[in-house]
């Protein structure tokens, strides 16, 4: 009898512990870095269920993620799809000159350069397999700006 109250004891342990992993959810901002990790014991919420995709017509202002709000560099969508679009103001003589895109190990994917009268770029991420990806952006004065990308 002990036997089998330890074996039914342990079936429930391995159960609920098999379960536990199901329950940890976890929440990310909108460059990837995750912002929390929650576990959830003896709750009723389902798994995460996938967001659902933000129709574009036109790119309004809040649509374009800034590094800060007094940042001059904006970016849609990030994770990104198929395309990314990235604005910048063109501030006094210190101008974006060029932009290059790299993969986690190291190489230059995309450089775009002479950009000297633009302030947007498109970046097309529809041959690039699933990951992170770092985007670097070089000013005339020799500063340099970099984001990360996440292509899903």
């Amino acid at each position: 009898m002990k036997k089998k109250i330890i074996i039914l004891l342990v079936f429930y342990a391995c159960t609920c512990i098999c379960q536990a992993q199901d329950r940890i959810t976890f929440s990310y901002d909108d460059a990837g870095n995750q912002t929390q990790r929650l576990l959830c014991i003896n709750c009723l919420t389902s798994r995460m269920t996938n967001e659902k995709t933000k129709e574009i017509t036109a790119l309004t202002e809040e649509d374009l993620l800034k590094f800060s709000s007094q940042d001059v560099i904006s970016y849609y969508p990030n994770p990104v799809r198929e395309e990314l679009y990235l604005q910048w103001e063109l501030i006094e003589d210190n101008y974006v000159t060029s932009i290059q895109l790299y993969d986690l190990n190291g190489r230059v994917l995309q450089s775009f350069s002479n950009l000297n009268q633009k302030n947007s770029q498109n970046i097309a991420f529809q041959s690039y397999p699933i990951g992170m990806y770092a985007l670097v952006l070089l000013y005339k004065s020799g500063e340099q700006k970099s984001i990360k990308i996440i292509k899903k």
